[in-house]
């Protein structure tokens, strides 16, 4: 090292080799005949989080072995150099190190943090450039499905369940690869798979002798989905155990439609009027269940009523509206935090919605007298003297329901007990049939 030179950017060192030869790289011979000369930048690792560069003068040899192949070679340096690298293998292993752990880009921010800055591709390479570990024999196979391009393009990943570890990649999600795969590995006893139908196909034709069994992840995911359904399905008896103030009279008129959560206020903005947004999921609902029972391919539904895949794919599997409905009208406002004082205020005789509007603005409320004012439209002087409790939502429901009762604080206990007490059937085990293979 023959300077050492601090600068904003960080550190650098400025090296040459004193040696007279080198030997070549090809055949190894030695050579004192120097061809030219270069600089070589080196990254190497931080020194209390400072960057440090390392520029190496280079020579370039003439290799005097007639015989070689090798023109011309560049004198490497034992434990610094190597033949292209930037980085110094200090720092490769640190870079090798943060690649295995994070790679990408969560592992590009590590190694800036950390002063050693490197692009999320180099991380990449370097984890590329690891030699795959032979399979080997797998006992215990995990099998799942992944998207390449989310409703797109699939794949199937298998992994080594004991050793946690994958070990191969299939392309698609049918039963023909897996079946290939388990042929060429007779060692698998017990395949832990995706309750899809095609992955069970291929390990009955693939892996007779293996016991298929369902993974804990899958089957939690099932009683979740079976548990959600169920409270949707219940939702307007769980809305009925909360104390609800007197629909208005607009409320309460005939809308065309006997469901009792579609009659209900939550269907009703504040004046009285259905909400858009209802009004236009029952018509899409009605339209999507009339062509799937004409037959008609859900590709088909959204090129026929101009819909996207995704919203086809969540209207088609509905049973009834109500459970779409539960969705579209069990939504918040910026005025529902003031509600209480407002209803406080109305029963204590103060009708003046400029008042009532300044009130709430000094407590927070962002919104104009406007919004306060059709909300009060639906108020009379004879008003319930009791303050609304909303209903929560359902995947709060859900979360009570499958939490351990011990982990749930006693506000949640105490809304999961009303919620049972009114509403029975919401929290009922799902049947069998209900956590089917999808």
């Amino acid at each position: 090292m023959e300077l050492v030179e601090r600068s904003a950017g960080g550190i650098t060192g400025h090296a040459r080799v004193r040696a007279a030869d080198a030997p070549c790289s090809r055949c190894r011979s030695t050579s004192g005949r120097v061809h030219g000369r270069y600089l070589r930048r080196l990254s190497d690792a931080a020194v209390s989080g400072t960057r440090v560069v390392i520029e190496l003068l280079v020579r370039r040899f003439r290799c005097l072995n007639a015989a070689c192949p090798a023109v011309t070679f560049a004198e490497q340096v034992a434990g610094l150099t190597s033949p292209h690298a930037r980085y110094t293998p200090l720092m490769r292993g640190t870079l090798s190190s943060i690649a295995l752990t994070l790679a990408g880009r969560a592992g590009s921010r590590l190694a800036h943090a950390l002063g050693t800055p490197a692009a999320k591709d180099t991380l990449l390479r370097l984890l590329r450039a690891f030699p795959e570990e032979p399979v080997g024999q797998v006992r215990v196979l995990g099998v799942d499905d992944f998207a390449l391009r989310k409703g797109d393009s699939y794949a199937t990943v298998l992994v080594d369940l004991e050793r946690r570890r994958p070990v191969d990649v299939l392309p698609g999600r049918d039963a023909e690869p897996l079946a290939a795969w388990l042929l060429d590995h007779p060692e698998v006893e017990i395949i832990c798979r995706d309750r899809a139908g095609a992955y069970a196909e291929g390990a009955h034709s693939g892996a007779p002798q293996a016991v298929q069994v369902a993974d804990a992840w899958h089957l939690w995911k099932n009683v979740g989905e079976a548990v959600e359904k169920t409270v949707a399905a219940h939702y307007t008896c769980v809305r009925a155990a909360y104390e609800k103030p007197p629909a208005p009279e607009a409320a309460t008129a005939p809308t065309g439609d006997d469901s009792p959560l579609v009659a209900s206020i939550g269907t009703l903005d504040v004046c009285g009027r259905e909400r858009r947004l209802v009004v236009r999921t029952r018509e899409r609902f009605t339209l999507v269940q009339d062509l799937l029972r004409e037959g008609a391919s859900l590709e088909t539904i959204c090129r026929q009523l101009r819909l996207d895949r995704s919203t086809v794919r969540r209207f088609a599997p509905a049973t009834n509206i109500d459970e779409l409905l539960v969705k579209a009208v069990n939504r918040s406002t910026i005025l529902d935090a003031y509600r209480p004082h407002l209803h406080q205020r109305w029963n204590q005789g103060c009708h003046d919605t400029a008042e009532l509007h300044r009130e709430i603005t000094a407590l927070g409320f962002s919104g104009s007298v406007q919004t306060v004012r059709r909300y009060l439209r639906n108020l009379t002087p004879s008003a319930p003297t009791q303050v609304p409790v909303p209903a929560p939502r359902p995947r709060h429901v859900v979360r009570w329901i499958m939490t351990n009762p011990g982990n749930l604080t006693d506000e949640d206990s105490l809304s999961l007990k009303k919620i049972r007490a009114g509403c029975p059937d919401s929290t009922r085990p799902p049947t069998t049939s209900a956590i089917s293979p999808r």
